[in-house]
Formats: C-alpha cells, sequence, structure tokens
C-alpha cells in the first residue's frame, strides 16, 4: 500500500535516524518489495553551513554532458551514498521512495538521482518527495539531465523561505515537479516551512480544502 503525501511526512519527522558522515541523517523503512528511504531535515549549525555552499560536480568522470550540483548538500550525499547504496543494490526490490525534509530533501534530490544512474531497471518506479526541499542542481536545464528527476515531487508550502534558496537569480534551479499547497499571506516565510504547518496543509490539501 502507498502511503499519502502526509504520512509520507509524518514519518520523515518522527523516524529514527542513523547519522554517518558529514551530518547525513538517514533511516530505512522496507514494506513488501517497496524501500522507502528517509532523510532528516536540518540539524544543527553543521547542516546550515552545508546549506550555504557552492556548486560542484556530482561524478569525476561524466562525460560529454556535465551538470552541477549544490556543493553542500553533494559533500553530505557523498559522506553517505556508500550505506545508503547497499540498500539500494538489492535486486528483489520493486519500488523505491526517496523522501527528504528540508536540508534532507536535498539529500533525497541526489539520492534520487543516485538510483537512477545505478538502477536502470528500476527508472519507471522511483519516486521522490522533497518537503520544503531547497534548490539543488545549478547552471543550465538541460533536458538531458533534469529528465531524470521526472518522478520527483517538490512540496512548496507557499511561502516557503527554504523552497526559494539558493536564489534563481544565483543559477540554482528546482528538479521534477513543484506542488504548491497552502495560501499566501497564511504564514510568515519562516513559519511556512515548519514542520507542524507543512504537515497541517498537506492534510487541507489530501481533503481537497
Amino acid at each position: 500500500m502507498e502511503l499519502t503525501l502526509s504520512k509520507m511526512f509524518y514519518n520523515c519527522t518522527h523516524i529514527t535516524y542513523t547519522s554517518i558522515g558529514e551530518c547525513g541523517d538517514y533511516a530505512i523503512r522496507r514494506i513488501c518489495n517497496s524501500l522507502y528511504i528517509y532523510f532528516q531535515g536540518s540539524n544543527g549549525k553543521i547542516d546550515w553551513k552545508n546549506n550555504l555552499d557552492f556548486p560542484a560536480k556530482p561524478y569525476k568522470r561524466m562525460g560529454r554532458v556535465v551538470w552541477l550540483a549544490h556543493r553542500g548538500f553533494l559533500k553530505v550525499w557523498k559522506s553517505m551514498e556508500s550505506a545508503v547504496g547497499r540498500y539500494i543494490s538489492d535486486t528483489s526490490l520493486e519500488k523505491i521512495y526517496v523522501i527528504g525534509y528540508s536540508h534532507g530533501g536535498a539529500l533525497a534530490t541526489l539520492c534520487y538521482e543516485y538510483i537512477w544512474y545505478n538502477r536502470i531497471d528500476l527508472r519507471e518506479n522511483i519516486f521522490g518527495f522533497g518537503f520544503g526541499a531547497p534548490r539543488v542542481l545549478w547552471g543550465l536545464r538541460l533536458r538531458s539531465i533534469t529528465s531524470r528527476w521526472e518522478n520527483f515531487l517538490v512540496i512548496r508550502n507557499i511561502d516557503d523561505l527554504v523552497t526559494h534558496v539558493p536564489p534563481f537569480l544565483f543559477g540554482y534551479f528546482h528538479v521534477g515537479k513543484l506542488l504548491k499547497i497552502g495560501k499566501r499571506g497564511k504564514y510568515t516565510s519562516i513559519d511556512a516551512h515548519r514542520d507542524n504547518n507543512l504537515l497541517c496543509e498537506l492534510l487541507r490539501y489530501e481533503k481537497g480544502e
């Protein structure tokens, strides 16, 4: 049974996490042949230091098509890649869901691409959700690259400050689809990002309010 957006987000903010590497926090849950990978939101000063870093290459050998990702988020993901990757390599899996909140939403963005790149057999069955996620990619919006996140959804409580950084004018952009929920002006830009307010708006969205 697939989880609703509100249930995935609730799990993401209440699950027990394992800390590893450059302040990376992840949790793994398996339901039948579906794997759920959760990434925790910003948790301390080091996370925010990483949040304000610059672009870098995600792979050493990229061939003719080169794309760049936010270096701070990329550094955290690379420090936990092997630990999370051993679950992703399980050939009995039929679907993988990648879920993250805030800083964790950025890690979910990179993890999703890692699965797309390494599990060709599952490309049609990878689903990603970045709740209150910041922008991760930098540079040109190459269709050959952005199409990798076809089933990735960024959920924005409309005035959420974090989903608007790093600034678009600095060359950063979201990938996948952007789902806007809530009402403009209901919260301050900071309050719109708070987990309890985001959950409230998710429940209202699912009720069609």
